[in-house]
């Protein structure tokens, strides 16, 4: 019976699934010596930013870039979305997204995506 218990709390329910587009979330990473603080929302597919085609015709370096602005372009949706519904909140607006250090901007993003773990096995942050 405790096992059974235990399992429930590590299941998803559709509606707490449903409240993460809705719920800001919060986070903090350290950067150069500093904490930043950042907000972000889940985004429901059709908040998904949408770009061309990959086809088996572009290069392989067409394709990382391709994918590299669309992964840039869903973060700073997931972050603009928790800035209009917690404006107070607001550290980032679309107009510094591009000023920032990129390396500050990879770290949002990992953190953001849930990938923070694979950059540092992969690339010793």
């Amino acid at each position: 019976m405790v096992k059974e218990e235990k399992e429930e709390n590590n299941v998803w329910t559709i509606d707490e699934l449903v409240a993460l587009t809705d719920d800001v979330q919060h986070g903090t990473v350290e950067y150069k010596g500093k904490d930043f603080k950042y907000q972000y929302c889940e985004l429901t597919e059709s908040e998904e930013p949408k770009f061309g085609k990959v086809t088996d015709k572009m290069s392989e370096e067409d394709k990382f870039e391709l994918y590299a602005k669309l992964g840039g372009k869903r973060v700073l949706n997931m972050i603009l979305k928790a800035n209009d519904k917690n404006p107070e909140g607001t550290t980032i607006n679309e107009k510094a997204w591009p000023l920032l250090p990129t390396t500050l901007r990879y770290m949002l993003s990992n953190e953001i995506m849930g990938i923070q773990n694979e950059a540092e096995e992969n690339f010793q942050i």
